[in-house]
């Protein structure tokens, strides 16, 4: 492939150029997109990163949005990195998570403590586009453990789901509500309550909990993961 061209970046280098404006660097882009820092500098020099691009977009949506942890943001890029072709030209058969526009469509969103602060606003696409769709949803909220009303893994907090919490070292424990499994939630719902507080998935989850008894009424999210798809 000739080199780019340094006045008219791919929009991989565009993009990857606004994230390194906002303070990361060339290593740590590469270390959310799961890739070499080589291949995200060959998105300057040699016009490389045409796969990478719908990684490259959320992420940067997410970081407009007020994310900062960069492990929150590898895994946002990872819902959304295109994947490689087999050699006959076939997508590999691993379903992307970047579309809810039709049956069997999925796309996540992640948000960690920075972004959970100021609502998680960027997750709200996710709820309203699945919500659209006609689809559902599941999401993973990790709390401190004192914060939940049941013990981990009790019927009445996510009944149905046998791996529907994680404890941590560091006090909190992660607990997920609805699956494919289980059927989720219905995206149109949710889609309401995220617009009752204008676009604050993060109140919008905590009055969800409070409100279902699931937790005390103070309770402060630590992190929080939206999963939406269309059934088959």
């Amino acid at each position: 492939m000739s080199p780019a061209d340094p006045n008219q970046p791919n929009e991989a280098a565009r993009l990857t150029q606004e994230l390194i404006d906002q303070g990361y660097t060339k290593r740590q882009v590469a270390k959310m997109l799961g890739r070499d820092a080589s291949l995200v500098s060959q998105f300057f020099t040699k016009g490389k990163g045409a796969s990478m691009v719908g990684a490259l977009r959320q992420l940067v949506r997410a970081v407009r949005g007020g994310e900062r942890d960069t492990e929150a943001l590898a895994a946002v890029a990872q819902e959304n990195v295109q994947r490689r072709r087999t050699k006959t030209g076939q997508k590999a058969r691993v379903r992307g998570k970047d579309t809810v526009g039709e049956a069997g469509g999925s796309m996540a969103g992640r948000a960690g403590k920075q972004a959970i602060r100021s609502g998680a606003s960027h997750l709200a696409p996710v709820v309203h586009e699945t919500g659209q769709a006609g689809g559902r949803l599941a999401f993973t909220v990790r709390m401190k453990a004192d914060q939940y009303v049941y013990s981990a893994g009790s019927e009445k907090d996510s009944g149905g789901l046998r791996r529907g919490f994680i404890p941590r070292s560091d006090g909190t424990e992660e607990r997920t509500y609805g699956s494919a499994s289980t059927g989720g939630f219905d995206a149109a719902e949710w889609s309401q309550r995220v617009a009752d507080h204008h676009g604050d998935v993060t109140e919008a989850m905590r009055e969800w909990l409070v409100e279902t008894g699931r937790a005390v009424a103070d309770a402060d999210i630590a992190y929080l993961e939206v999963r939406g798809w269309v059934p088959e």
